[in-house]
């Protein structure tokens, strides 16, 4: 077994609106072609589904922990949220938060075996941002442009944390 081939769901998270974190949850449904069963983002296109690496929200975290140690944080968030006191799994709105996996280096078209029944398919690796999120103004920065990934559904099924993910390589990787 090889470790950058299989990784495991750290969480899973849903939000009913859009432009907030997402909640972690012990389990959510994925139907093919729609995305997360009650997350506001679900529907059809390249972004039914969207994952971050549980290391790159790590390597946010030690930012925020270092400008609250400094003093640099803001006193309140834009756009009417409180500062958040903690970085952790759903706070750059991603669906799945995983570990061991290199996902912003996948090839788009890379099949992911997540638990016992879902696949999922790489469709796009990172996103535009419209306006700079409550990350961005926290910390200056925000990965969830250049590491988040996203993805279509092509067999449904229920994800859980704690399920496996693995690079299928019998799938077709053919890049749409």
């Amino acid at each position: 077994m090889n470790p950058s081939k299989v990784g495991r769901v750290v969480s899973v998270n849903v939000s009913a609106r859009k432009g907030v974190v997402k909640a972690p949850v012990p389990e959510a449904e994925l139907r093919m072609d729609h995305g997360v069963v009650g997350d506001a983002h679900s529907g059809p296109g390249l972004r039914q589904v969207s994952l971050l690496a549980q290391e790159s929200v790590d390597r946010q975290r030690r930012v925020f922990e270092q400008r609250r140690e400094e003093g640099t944080l803001p006193g309140q968030c834009l756009k009417g949220y409180d500062v958040i006191l903690e970085l952790g799994p759903g706070s750059f709105a991603e669906n799945l938060t995983v570990e061991g996996l290199p996902l912003p280096q996948l090839p788009l078209g890379t099949r992911l075996r997540v638990g016992g029944e879902v696949v999922l398919a790489v469709s796009k690796i990172g996103k535009e941002c419209h306006t700079e999120c409550t990350i961005f103004e926290l910390l200056g920065d925000c990965v969830m442009p250049r590491e988040g990934v996203f993805a279509t559904v092509v067999a449904g099924g229920v994800v859980r944390p704690g399920d496996e993910v693995r690079i299928d390589e019998s799938g077709d990787s053919d890049g749409q």
